[in-house]
């Protein structure tokens, strides 16, 4: 298995369990590895390589980490082929693993993608490589295995397994107390991203959006769930803005703790991502944010295919929530933004009833249908 950063680690912690229950043998030691992160490590997983190697996006930045990732997918590529396992499982993360899958298809491994890429939003020319490189796709949302059957290829809808993980009710109150918040004062929870590219990006940004946030409502708490790996600099970004002062007080940097974060807020302010379906499955309203280096966004706004970036607005085909994208994504613009959700309660109301559809579609058994392709296939 390879999964390229934080929300693929959980994915794939998720569909481990399930393959470990269906097959005992998987939960011996060595019996699962590859690339992965802490979650799949405490389900059993072998990581060669920790998952965060991979933790880039951006044309840009990905050319100042190439060395070394064509490094790792060259060596887990030789180790994988050296010893041929019964199965390669990517999850998510094509840049890195599309690639691979197609030389270990090519010598005979068979090969199970989860999840599909987003052909549907942008670069569409991949599904000739996925047909290449995949024997079975495994789609997190319904309208996608039509595309690839129309293409000859076998995929299966099996639901986003966060859908059944996060409950359709969530206790806001229990989540305030858990994490030391005022029980009626208004949350916000900033999430800059998972990758050191994101931080760098949108960290002072956002922060800087946050103290105009607190110098209208001084009530404001904030929460930053944080990759332990990149705390020091979401920390940085923070003090930098001029929030040293109250990081610990009204700012609070966790370990962590994304979910409660979500659970706890009434508003998140959000990088674009795997996240930003989290937030929506917390039924949360939200601002989503991205700034990424000049020509990384010209290249990939060239191959974009939808209307919006955000997963919440493509999935509900509509600006649900707002998107502040590069040369929007400004301090002034995001705290405006955040505070005209905070401040209308039917507005926010108005999304938690979208947001409880979304979920319903979304939530299926996702682990024992994806064990059941994946026995097709072996």
């Amino acid at each position: 298995m390879v999964a390229g950063e934080t929300s693929g680690d959980l994915l794939g912690a998720h569909l481990l369990a399930g393959l470990q229950s269906r097959w005992p043998m998987l939960a011996q030691p060595g019996a699962a590895v590859g690339i992965g992160g802490a979650q799949m490590v405490k389900a059993g997983f072998d990581a060669w390589w920790p998952s965060e190697k991979l933790a880039v996006r951006g044309y840009v930045e990905v050319l100042r980490h190439y060395r070394e990732i064509v490094g790792i997918r060259r060596q887990l590529r030789t180790r994988l082929l050296s010893s041929k396992p019964a199965l390669f499982i990517g999850v998510d993360a094509p840049d890195f693993n599309l690639d691979l899958e197609l030389e270990l298809r090519r010598s005979g491994i068979k090969i199970v993608h989860f999840i599909s890429p987003s052909v549907w939003a942008w670069r569409a020319e991949r599904m000739v490589k996925i047909k290449a490189a995949c024997d079975e796709v495994l789609c997190i949302f319904p309208f996608e295995p039509k595309l690839y059957e129309a293409q000859g290829m076998r995929a299966t809808y099996v639901g986003h397994p966060l859908a059944s993980v996060i409950p359709e009710q969530v206790d806001a109150s229990a989540a305030r107390t858990q994490l030391g918040l005022h029980p009626t004062d208004p949350v916000l929870a900033l999430l800059p991203g998972s990758r050191q590219s994101e931080v760098a990006y949108l960290g002072v940004r956002m922060f800087a959006a946050l103290a105009l946030l607190l110098a209208m409502d001084p009530r404001l708490q904030c929460v930053v769930p944080c990759v332990p790996a990149l705390k020091p600099a979401i920390e940085r970004c923070a003090h930098e803005a001029g929030l040293g002062a109250v990081i610990g007080t009204r700012l609070k940097l966790l370990h962590g703790q994304s979910h409660a974060a979500l659970a706890a807020c009434n508003v998140t302010l959000i990088a674009s991502g795997t996240a930003t379906l989290e937030a929506a499955l917390f039924k949360r309203p939200m601002v989503i944010v991205y700034n990424m280096h000049p020509l990384s966004w010209w290249l990939t706004a060239r191959k974009r295919l939808q209307p919006w970036v955000g997963l919440p607005n493509i999935l509900c085909e509509s600006f649900v929530v707002p998107e502040l994208l590069q040369d929007r994504a400004t301090p002034k613009a995001m705290a405006e933004a955040a505070a005209a959700l905070l401040a209308d309660r039917s507005a926010r109301e108005r999304i938690s009833v979208r947001f409880n559809q979304l979920h319903a579609q979304l939530k299926r058994d996702t682990v024992a249908l994806a064990c059941d392709a994946i026995e097709k296939i072996l």
